[in-house]
């Protein structure tokens, strides 16, 4: 393997890897002896990476501001490129905004040659039939990352119009339509609510923080195992 892709791989281990990891685990993974393992930690450090640690206790990155953009490989160019195009197909107009931002951010700070290929990836998204993103996404989203709850109106599968207070956990997209996870303060358990079917909402001041993190984590497990009943 050449030393530069070897120096990018090692960089990917030790963002992805938990940490300290040793130096053996990282010299088995990159194909290295510990010792050319050493040289290439003190190669990452001159470039600016910031790596704590040392021989006998492990490694652990810091991330840098100056540190240069991680290389991407054509494959994940085409994730990025195919993913974020999903996004922009099927994502309310704020959200839709933020990924079309993102991809430019991305692709300015990429190397010409993987620039090029981002710009004439082969996948591609075209959807032929478009729904209208439903407008009380962004202001669910907003209030999910601000763990405030929602005053809702909903009208359910039959017609009828109920008035919720909700804890918002996180937006949910299926295949024609997006769901919102919450906390159903009047039934008092999770519920999910289809948002194209919410009338009204309306921000709370009452927060419910910090504990989207432990609700959202207890919901998917029942759902979990709830699937497998």
């Amino acid at each position: 393997m050449p030393r530069t892709d070897r120096l990018f791989r090692l960089l990917d281990l030790l963002r992805r890897l938990p940490p300290p990891v040793t130096a053996m685990r990282l010299a088995a993974e990159t194909g290295v002896s510990e010792r050319t393992l050493y040289r290439d930690i003190d190669a990452l450090r001159a470039a600016g990476a910031l790596i704590d640690g040392e021989a006998g206790y492990g490694y652990r990155l810091t991330e840098d501001p100056a540190l240069p953009p991680q290389m991407f490989d054509r494959l994940e160019v085409e994730a990025l490129v195919l993913g974020l195009a999903e996004v922009q197909a099927k994502a309310d107009p704020a959200l839709a905004d933020a990924a079309a931002a993102a991809m430019d951010k991305i692709v300015a700070r990429l190397p010409d040659r993987v620039a090029q290929q981002a710009a004439h990836a082969v996948s591609m998204v075209r959807r032929w039939e478009t729904t209208r993103a439903p407008r009380h996404l962004d202001l669910l989203r907003r209030a999910s990352w601000d763990e405030l709850a929602v005053d809702i109106t909903y009208v359910d599968g039959a017609g009828n119009e109920t008035g919720r207070r909700i804890w918002p956990l996180a937006t949910v997209f299926v295949d024609h339509a997006q769901m919102i996870l919450a906390w159903c303060c009047l039934r008092q358990e999770f519920r999910k609510f289809v948002v194209h079917r919410i009338t009204q909402a309306s921000v709370t001041g009452h927060s419910f923080r910090p504990r989207r993190a432990s609700l959202l984590r207890d919901y998917l497990a029942q759902m979990g195992a709830e699937s497998q009943s």
